[in-house]
């Protein structure tokens, strides 16, 4: 009972002394502490909402304080937004700091550029946060970047619906539908004087071919992306960039948020989705991050070209999986996939694949992960359906197969259907503690009809594999172990380095690595 009634009065204080706005005060008098100075908001498109920063305002002093007013100095035509302690506005009077206490300010930005200039495509704006006036006055700066951009959306109609795209039929005779548009003539090129951002999905008309330029760069807000089907095609041709970090030349695909927070965050939007129909896709040069699944590859278009031909790409932190192939016809060199919460390569379905100096490396940290770097299969369980396709071939010739699990390479076979799989001068990391595969056929690393010259569970020494650095150091044990006929197919490593003389595996030739 004494327990009960200790609580009771402890409460009863909390109540009486955690709110109070009563007490007595002095007015400021010019002394704050910040914990910034100035309070950089980041590069923001314009008419997109920023995050919300913050910082804190200390009153180191041994009195209760009243602020007299907190606002903004461009008043209420700023384009910035204020919380102060609580309290929202663009100006906010009386605000109370108790004695060697704190409160918080909180700050967001919307701008539009045409509003800011008429000439350029990027635009600095500032303005400040004053604290008091007068001979008191204290100021913290605000700056932000805001960008110009060519918005793509789905129609909105008067009934508040909007412009969806027709994917086929359900079980139930139902149209399955996604929001998303179908691009006009006048978007079948992105080019790079602009940013393109993205709502919803953007659908290359039938027959039509998407055209994205060396140096572009496309934003995709959540659960956006892009479609082709029917005869599409989307060729994105990029170049080899001398700054490696700018990629002048590279086209890059990722969310809308530029925020440095947001740079390597998975899952922000959707996917590029080649569907079935679609036709003669080419990426090169071309970096994919931050989506649920980089490219979702479905059939082929039934010719003898591949139907994707991806090389000099770099996919990257995909909350699902960084290439997914459903019976589908691909051809690939230099290609690199680094951190999938599922698989990083997914082969499903059976299909026709070769892949060349590539680098397949899974380094997830975001979860738990059930799937390995390199997932093959020639079966696809929906619902309780069970769907088979011949894996006609699924070739794999100087490449990397890597990760933080024991077991990167996983085969799913079913006997009613072809599985046809090679790998020459890999590197694989396949580390089969509990004998759990060793009859099994599939995984015989020493019948040389399917494994040759494969080298098991050495050390890649990436520079940096969870920041998705893969290139490989100089003690590697991808150094030299490539075949020279692949090599001559692919003379070039990823950043343009010659490779004939001595080739590694992998999408890179060596490095040294400078001491740390």
């Amino acid at each position: 009972m004494k327990q009960i009634c200790f609580i009771l009065v402890a409460l009863g204080l909390l109540s009486m002394t955690s709110c109070r706005d009563d007490f007595e005060t002095e007015p400021s008098f010019g002394s704050l502490e910040f914990s910034r100075d100035t309070v950089y908001l980041d590069t923001v498109f314009t008419d997109i909402g920023s995050s919300t920063y913050s910082f804190k305002v200390y009153n180191r002093s041994s009195q209760d304080i009243s602020i007299p007013n907190v606002q903004l100095n461009q008043g209420e035509s700023s384009n910035f937004r204020l919380n102060v302690d609580g309290v929202a506005g663009k100006s906010i009077s009386n605000i109370n700091v108790l004695a060697k206490d704190s409160i918080f300010v909180f700050v967001e930005v919307t701008a539009d550029i045409q509003d800011l200039s008429q000439n350029e495509l990027s635009f600095l704006y500032s303005d400040q946060i004053n604290f008091d006036s007068g001979v008191n006055l204290q100021q913290v700066e605000l700056v932000t970047l805001v960008q110009d951009a060519i918005f793509l959306f789905p129609e909105r109609f008067e009934d508040g619906s909007s412009e969806t795209l027709t994917l086929g039929i359900d079980e139930e005779g139902e149209a399955i539908q996604i929001d998303g548009f179908i691009l006009d003539a006048e978007h079948l090129t992105f080019t790079k004087e602009k940013p393109y951002v993205i709502y919803g999905f953007a659908g290359v008309p039938s027959g039509e071919t998407l055209t994205i330029e060396a140096g572009a760069r496309i934003h995709f807000h959540t659960n956006s992306g892009i479609i082709a089907a029917n005869n599409a095609s989307v060729q994105a041709i990029g170049g080899l960039s001398s700054d490696p970090e700018l990629l002048e030349n590279e086209i890059i695909f990722e969310g809308d948020r530029l925020e440095p927070e947001y740079s390597n965050i998975p899952g922000q939007w959707a996917s590029i989705w080649l569907t079935e129909g679609s036709t003669n896709h080419n990426f090169e040069h071309v970096t994919i991050k931050n989506s649920t699944v980089g490219i979702l590859m479905d059939s082929n278009d039934g010719s003898a070209q591949p139907t994707l031909t991806i090389k000099n790409t770099q996919i990257y932190n995909s909350a699902n999986v960084g290439l997914l192939a459903r019976t589908g016809f691909i051809d690939a060199e230099n290609l690199v996939i680094n951190n999938s919460g599922q698989a990083s390569l997914n082969l499903s379905l059976g299909g026709r694949y070769n892949f060349r100096h590539s680098t397949f490396a899974n380094y997830w940290q975001n979860s738990f992960r059930q799937f390995p770097s390199v997932l093959i299969e020639n079966n696809l369980q929906s619902g309780e359906t069970l769907f088979i396709s011949d894996l006609i071939e699924a070739n794999f010739s100087n490449c990397i197969i890597y990760g933080n699990e024991s077991i990167e390479l996983l085969f799913n076979r079913v006997e009613d259907a072809a599985f046809n799989y090679n790998f020459k001068n890999c590197l694989v990391r396949f580390r089969d503690f509990n004998n759990q595969f060793s009859e099994n056929e599939l995984y015989d690393f020493d019948n040389t009809s399917l494994f040759e010259n494969i080298l098991l569970n050495e050390s890649p020494q990436f520079l940096d594999a969870q920041n998705n650095q893969l290139i490989i150091g100089e003690e590697s044990a991808a150094n030299n172990l490539g075949g020279q006929s692949t090599a001559n197919q692919v003379p070039f490593d990823i950043l343009g380095v010659d490779r004939t003389q001595n080739p590694d595996v992998g999408a890179y030739q060596s490095i040294q690595f400078e001491e740390q």
